[in-house]
Parts: C-alpha cells; sequence; structure tokens
C-alpha cells in the first residue's frame, strides 16, 4: 500500500449519492463492531464459567460460528470506500491522469466481476441452507445445540451485494474522472503521496503543541 488514503466530495449527484451510501456503510460497520464486542462477552461468560461454575456456556463454538460472517463481511464496503483494503501501487503508483483512471477502471472492473460471481455463489449456498418445509426454515444447523446456520449465510450475499453497488459508484467515478482529465475526482480513494501525509502529521502534531501550550 503507498500510504494513506482520501475520497474527495463536492456537489455533484455521484458525490452526493456516495457520502449518503457511505452512511449506510458505516451504519454497517458499526454492527460489525458490536459483533466483535458481542463475541468478546460470550468468549468472557464462557470462560468465566468454566472456570468459577464448571459450566461453560452451552454451543460457544456455535455462537462463533455464526458470528464469524459478521466480523468478516460487513465492514468490507466500508473499507473499500475509504482504500482500506490492501493495495499493490507498484505500477498503478506511477501512472498520473488519465492512465491512472483508466487502470483503476479496469482492475476494479474485474473486481467487480468476481464479486458478482460470489453473490451468485453465495446466494446458492444460502439457498440450499433455507427449506421453510423444515423446522426454522433450515435444512442445516450447528453441531452443538442445533442452530439453523441460514441466518449466517445470507450475511454474505448481502454484505457482497452493498459492496457491489460502492464498486459501481467508483467505476462511475473513474469513468468521470477519465472524461473529464480531472486529477481530482470524488468518491474514489485517492493515494496520497508520502509529502502529503508527512505535512498532514506535522500538521497535526502542531495542533496538539498549541493545544498543550494553551493549556
Amino acid at each position: 500500500m503507498a500510504g494513506s488514503l482520501s475520497v474527495l466530495s463536492d456537489d455533484s449527484l455521484l458525490s452526493r449519492i456516495d457520502r449518503r451510501f457511505y452512511v449506510l456503510e458505516k451504519a454497517i460497520g458499526f454492527f460489525a463492531g458490536a459483533a466483535v464486542l458481542g463475541l468478546m462477552f460470550l468468549a468472557v461468560f464462557s470462560v468465566g464459567g468454566r472456570n468459577l461454575f464448571n459450566a461453560p456456556l452451552p454451543g460457544y463454538v456455535d455462537w462463533m460460528e455464526l458470528t464469524m460472517p459478521l466480523i468478516a463481511f460487513l465492514g468490507i464496503s466500508y473499507a473499500m470506500r475509504d482504500g482500506g483494503h490492501i493495495r499493490m501501487d507498484i505500477l498503478i503508483g506511477q501512472l498520473k491522469g488519465r492512465p491512472l483512471w483508466a487502470a483503476e477502471f479496469l482492475t476494479t472492473l474485474a473486481t467487480l466481476a468476481l464479486i458478482v460471481l460470489l453473490i451468485w455463489g453465495s446466494w446458492s449456498h444460502f439457498d440450499r441452507s433455507f427449506d421453510c418445509s423444515r423446522p426454522l426454515c433450515s435444512s442445516d444447523s450447528t453441531i452443538d445445540i442445533g442452530m439453523p446456520l441460514w441466518p449466517a449465510k445470507i450475511v454474505i450475499p448481502f454484505c457482497f451485494s452493498i459492496l457491489a453497488v460502492r464498486l459501481v459508484l467508483q467505476l462511475w467515478g473513474y469513468a468521470r474522472a477519465f472524461a473529464s482529465g480531472t486529477d481530482t475526482p470524488v468518491a474514489v480513494p485517492l493515494v496520497k503521496s508520502a509529502a502529503e501525509i508527512a505535512a498532514e502529521e506535522a500538521e497535526h502534531l502542531q495542533g496538539a503543541d498549541d493545544g498543550e501550550s494553551a493549556r
């Protein structure tokens, strides 16, 4: 990853959609954090019950199995919007202007094609598990306490669908940047240079020093 990334905004339709969709992505990311916190409490409850009362939480492994998709997938669109995923910028980082936006457009398009295939495959996996002719509408369940697995399985195509919308917005942003030739497109993550990162860090430290001096 070449450095920190930023997302610019303006009054265009694309930017307005991007900001509103970002609110949804942040809310979904919040639930991912809540799932991590909940799993931590379950671990404390299970370990404490085992050590203090010789009675661990029943189905603790089952709860972990059902919670993992929330932790692993709920935040992927949020991270994609902010450029939080690992990027290999050895080649793309050398490009500027239209060649850069063309390269970003093609790689994002390839990512979208992969995500569409994953949506199809994960939905089929959920569909095999969901059967309302059976108890709890489930054709499979966890091993220990028999919890239905389909609620965890539907999380994956849902999160991939949110990510697909984000990728479409980014494709729009890169196409718009390619057409206009701008160096400051909106609604796409922009890689900051080392000088820009250093300047921001210096400004942040200067602000902290001024705050301490005022005290």
